[in-house]
């Protein structure tokens, strides 16, 4: 049975080799029927430079319609992360995603690699870079993930009062924390560049658990797979867009609805300039300034939303 699995297996997905043989062709097919598509092919280094072979070990894509989409609208935010391919020919796929305007991932780019290794990541950056023309002053934010009672702090009294509330729980934590730079994962010190809220990569999760049964297919079975896969989601994201009865999002517009309901446990008081002060139902109070759009909760700079 297992013998006879394996060859009607054979003939429907081919031989894996074979397809390796084909990414080039492939390639070219992906650059022809997508304008400004950049696909890269990395080899590894041969003995023999007389040999008319090459063995395999990364590729690159990025579409041009999500490179030109990310370019015209998107925040100054991206997500790296990578997941694992099956057997026989085992690697990993990385992804870096940004955020669309209702706060769900937008994809970028992805790359087939040999291994989750520093070359293989100074690689994909590189070629991102290339596409997204950043250079070493683009200020932007990659997330990660961190302790989160500290990370959702947005200001620096906040940030040390949880900091403390973990010193008195778990010494060796708070240790590990402080070693780290804040800048890096509590939004108390982040940049307020990005505009976005969105704190952990849970997003690139999400996307990468779409991939699952793709994985184990061959490599051109599977990088189609992604590309037909990202295809049906920006229908999907464009048929939710159709819907806005104004100038946001449904997602957007929903949660200013919220927002709206929530104010009205709020009190406020002008100072006959810009400023308000606010007061919350728990009596904390804020400064907000309208015409800077700010407020010392710092919430409004960080997302964008007031």
């Amino acid at each position: 049975m297992s013998r006879a699995k394996a060859v009607a297996e054979k003939k429907v997905f081919g031989e894996f080799k074979a397809q390796y043989g084909s990414l080039r062709d492939y390639t070219e097919v992906l650059v022809r029927s997508n304008p400004g598509t950049t696909v890269k092919l990395d080899v590894e280094p041969c003995s023999n430079p007389s040999s008319e072979t090459r063995q395999f070990r990364r590729i690159y894509i990025c579409f041009g319609a999500l490179k030109e989409g990310f370019k015209l609208g998107g925040r100054y935010l991206l997500g790296p992360d990578g997941c694992f391919l099956k057997e026989p020919y085992l690697g990993q796929i990385l992804t870096a995603f940004g955020i669309d305007a209702s706060n769900g991932v937008y994809p970028v780019a992805y790359l087939l690699v040999e291994a989750e290794t520093t070359a293989s990541w100074t690689w994909f950056f590189e070629c991102l870079g290339d596409d997204l023309d950043l250079y070493s002053n683009s200020h932007f934010t990659f997330i990660s993930g961190r302790q989160k009672k500290c990370a959702f702090a947005t200001t620096p009294q906040e940030f040390e009062r949880g900091m403390k509330a973990i010193l008195d729980k778990d010494k060796i934590l708070h240790d590990w924390l402080k070693e780290i730079p804040p800048r890096h994962w509590s939004r108390a010190y982040f940049s307020v560049r990005p505009r976005c809220d969105i704190l952990l990569n849970n997003l690139c999760e999400v996307f990468n658990r779409q991939l699952i049964l793709g994985r184990d297919k061959l490599v051109i079975t599977c990088l189609e797979f992604i590309r037909e896969y990202l295809m049906r989601r920006m229908v999907v994201v464009h048929k939710n867009i159709a819907k806005s009865q104004g100038p946001l999002t449904p997602v957007a517009t929903g949660f200013f609805e919220k927002l709206k309901n929530e104010a009205n446990n709020y009190t406020v008081i002008w100072n006959r300039s810009t400023k308000y002060q606010v007061t919350g139902p728990t009596n904390e109070k804020r400064a907000v300034d309208m015409e800077q759009r700010t407020c010392s909760c710092r919430r409004w700079e960080l997302s964008g939303i007031p």
